[in-house]
């Protein structure tokens, strides 16, 4: 049903009329148009050149490669910026070869404008490498698109069982706030916020079941996106190298304790910020508005779940410092297609 259609239908159950229905209609010619002029504007300004191959092997140090894929979208490909050493993959990678002591390949498998409901063609090229981790960020197409986040995160849990059943560890970035883009007007921009934590919550629950663990994305590129604009790139839609290594900082953690090469003195005193225990729907609440925020699974003795559902630990870290992108360029061995 149109969403013409369906606020006529909810102003008729409410026995609502006249001037109230009339309001609620002009409401949404005005999102509708809004959104036509943003896609607009943001779409004129987008690069539709993809930074090159970051597929290698990243790191100096000794045993068989540690195998890290990444899907998504254009965040996961790195759209907007020219060198792959800016990309998320290579930071990431090259920040997991230091903690690990031995070489990471990255395999990129990411879709510029992927929507969840691709990413089975993704989960099977990824399944091919048979990957030790895997980073998935996606959501924010599936917002502007108007999915619901039912079907969304339905794609996601599947792609998140798939890889833990071949013993891959799962982190999933979770849909940015999208109420920061500046080409998106008021009162659009508004709903688009509300719309990002919603499908941030629930994917939460969803990657959260099925094993993974999420990192919350919504305010790292949401306000500090907002103070600083140089966070963005040219279409002020895209991160920029600068906004995609911050993304990189609070993601690096989650990663590296999931493959259990986190170092436990980085998490002591200052460095580890908050560590809580709630039920799975609250967490992912809670997470989808505090920045950087990771969500897993966990175990409360003699419950085994809570008021709403399983238990979940909430993590916040400060940030580590990743590798420069000329660091991470240096560090690469050897490319592969």
């Amino acid at each position: 049903m149109s969403g013409a259609g369906t606020t006529r239908r909810l102003t008729a159950a409410a026995g609502l009329g006249g001037g109230l229905g009339a309001t609620l209609g002009g409401l949404f010619l005005l999102l509708r148009g809004e959104a036509r002029l943003a896609r607009r504007a943001i779409g004129a300004r987008t690069t539709k050149q993809l930074p090159p191959s970051a597929n290698g092997v990243y790191g100096r140090g000794r045993g068989k490669p540690l195998v890290f894929a990444v899907l998504g979208d254009s965040t996961g490909v790195g759209l907007g910026v020219h060198r792959a050493a800016e990309t998320p993959g290579v930071l990431l990678a090259a920040g997991l070869a230091e903690l690990a002591e031995r070489p990471v390949r990255l395999v990129n498998v990411a879709v510029s404008g992927a929507e969840s409901r691709e990413l089975p063609e993704q989960v099977e090229q990824a399944l091919a490498e048979k990957p030790d981790a895997v980073l998935i960020m996606i959501g924010a197409n599936d917002v502007t698109s108007r999915t619901r986040p039912s079907v969304s995160v339905a794609f996601q849990a599947d792609a998140v069982r798939q890889f833990r059943a071949i013993g891959a560890e799962v982190v999933v970035a979770t849909c940015p706030d999208l109420g920061t883009i500046r080409p998106i007007a008021q009162p659009l921009r508004q709903f688009t916020r509300h719309w990002s934590r919603q499908m941030a919550a629930a994917q939460t629950v969803a990657v959260v079941e099925a094993g993974g663990r999420t990192v919350s994305l919504g305010s790292i590129l949401g306000p500090t996106f907002a103070r600083d604009r140089s966070m963005f790139g040219d279409d002020e839609f895209h991160p920029s190298a600068a906004g995609y290594a911050a993304a990189a900082a609070v993601i690096l953690p989650s990663l590296a304790d999931a493959l259990g090469v986190w170092p436990a003195a980085a998490d002591r005193g200052r460095r580890l910020r908050r560590a809580t225990v709630r039920p799975i729907e609250r967490a992912a609440a809670r997470a989808a508005d505090r920045p950087g925020t990771e969500v897993q699974g966990t175990e409360v003795r003699g419950s085994d779940t809570g008021p709403r559902g399983p238990w979940a630990l909430l993590r916040r870290r400060r940030p580590p410092e990743l590798p420069t992108a000329d660091q991470a360029e240096r560090a690469e061995q050897v490319p592969t297609a």
